[in-house]
């Protein structure tokens, strides 16, 4: 059974930090990229970043680059978002998805339940 399970959302005041976790099983890991999206009530769910599991290679959207890094523990099948610096225009429910291609949000092949992030000012 695949699944995809995210942990490590909270509540931070604007400036703070939070670490997501992605946890992957039923699958070869290593041969798919893992990505992480947001969705906010009303509005489409957008693509935060991505990894290639193969090779390393990672995307940022524009909105989030130089304030969030992805990285993956191979061991472990894991995928961490760590973000910081993080602003109220970040509230929002993560989830971690995986394809074996690439990460748009119309294709990915699993998806996992989501977790809630949310930044006060």
């Amino acid at each position: 059974e695949v699944q995809l399970v995210e942990s490590g959302g909270g509540s931070v005041q604007t400036g703070g930090s939070l670490r997501l976790s992605c946890a992957a099983s039923g699958f070869t890991f290593d041969e798919y990229a893992i990505g992480w999206f947001r969705q906010v009530p009303g509005k489409e769910r957008e693509g935060v970043s991505c990894i290639s599991i193969s090779d390393g290679d990672t995307y940022y959207a524009e909105s989030v680059k130089g304030r969030f890094t992805i990285s993956s523990d191979n061991a472990k099948n894991t995928v961490y978002l760590e973000m910081n610096n993080l602003k109220p225009e970040d509230t929002a429910v993560y989830y971690c998805a995986a394809d074996l291609v690439t990460c748009v949000a119309s294709i990915m092949d699993y998806w996992g339940h989501g977790t809630q992030v949310t930044v006060s000012s």
